[in-house]
């Protein structure tokens, strides 16, 4: 990212920079290959989108940051560097320090995510006592309260006194929200935050999102498999196709000006709501698998435009104009 100080133009190091993170699965079956060399920046106050199909690697990667990865899983090699210092070099100790105090997340399902003998307000402070250790508990419950009125909670007192069984849907988004952002993190990692809400609480819930993290100063990382959502929320994308990024560069570049095969097939299964009569696109084949080494573009058993080298190695990032790269070979055959 580049900023202006005193008249000269520098370039500003990104709040993350994911390097060559590969993550591997060792199962009865075989070892599921879930990432493959994932590489990406996150710059402040920014919000980059990891898009793809149920199954490419999206949550895995957010895991992976925070070094949430459980047996049979293993983190195999890259590098997570956060604020200048490597996640996956860091002792647990330390690494707990970042985990909901600089770096939060939002889980898929709220209410899995909330304890369900605990009040909502309990939950809320019990962030913020974990992550400063100076606050009282009244204190603590003050915060959480302020939280839940800024999210737009009408009694939030009253609320806070609630049990997460108690919640629809979407105030449980919203409490959920609320504690991760209570500690106001530098980076706010969502992971599909509206894939259970109806369309009227998703505008709202995304809206939210975007005004706390416009206060806070915060960077999102979302996660999403919703072409919508990406384009309204984010000022990035990265494209991920079984374990890999295929393309990635601003939203307009990447909805717009599409190169990668796979990103042209994915936008063109968003219906179109102009024409409703029109037959619903697929894209054809199935999605590789995971248990095999992946030694060749991993789009192309699917691809129209499969060449032979195409199926003996894979493709390099090819970097167009403007941050906009593509993983492909046709951007070499055909040029840039």
């Amino acid at each position: 990212m580049k900023i202006e100080v005193s008249g000269v133009t520098v370039t500003a190091a990104p709040l993350l920079s994911v390097q060559d993170l590969k993550v591997h699965f060792y199962t009865l079956r075989g070892v599921v290959h879930a990432l493959e060399r994932v590489s990406f920046d996150l710059n402040r106050q920014e919000t980059l989108g990891l898009a793809g199909e149920t199954g490419c690697g999206k949550s895995v990667t957010a895991r992976a940051i925070l070094r949430l990865i459980d047996p049979p899983g293993q983190i195999l090699t890259g590098r997570v560097i956060f604020e200048g210092q490597d996640l996956l070099s860091l002792h647990e100790a330390a690494m707990r320090r970042i985990r909901g105090g600089e770096i939060s997340m939002i889980m898929q399902e709220p209410k899995m995510s909330l304890n369900p003998v605990i009040r909502v307000g309990n939950q809320i402070a019990e962030t913020l006592i974990i992550h400063d250790q100076t606050l009282n508990r009244r204190s603590a419950r003050k915060q959480a309260e302020e939280m839940l009125a800024q999210l737009g909670i009408p009694d939030p007192t009253r609320m806070s006194r609630r049990y997460p069984h108690e919640l629809s849907g979407g105030m449980s988004q919203r409490v959920m929200i609320a504690m991760m952002l209570v500690t106001r993190p530098k980076l706010l990692i969502a992971d599909e935050p509206t894939s259970a809400l109806d369309v009227t609480i998703q505008a709202q819930i995304l809206e939210l999102i975007q005004t706390l993290v416009r206060e806070i100063k915060t960077s999102v990382l979302m996660i999403t498999h919703d072409l919508g959502v990406m384009a309204e929320t984010c000022d990035r994308v990265a494209v991920m196709y079984a374990g890999n990024v295929v393309e990635m560069g601003s939203v307009r570049d990447v909805l717009k000006n599409p190169r990668h095969p796979y990103t042209q097939s994915l936008l063109q299964t968003v219906p179109d709501n102009a024409n409703p009569d029109q037959p619903l696109f697929s894209i054809k084949g199935n999605v590789p698998s995971l248990l095999e080494p992946q030694t060749n573009c991993v789009f192309a058993p699917r691809c129209e435009y499969t060449m032979d080298h195409c199926i003996k190695e894979k493709p390099k990032n090819y970097a167009i104009n403007g941050g906009h790269q593509v993983a492909s070979f046709l951007i070499e055959k055909r040029g840039k």
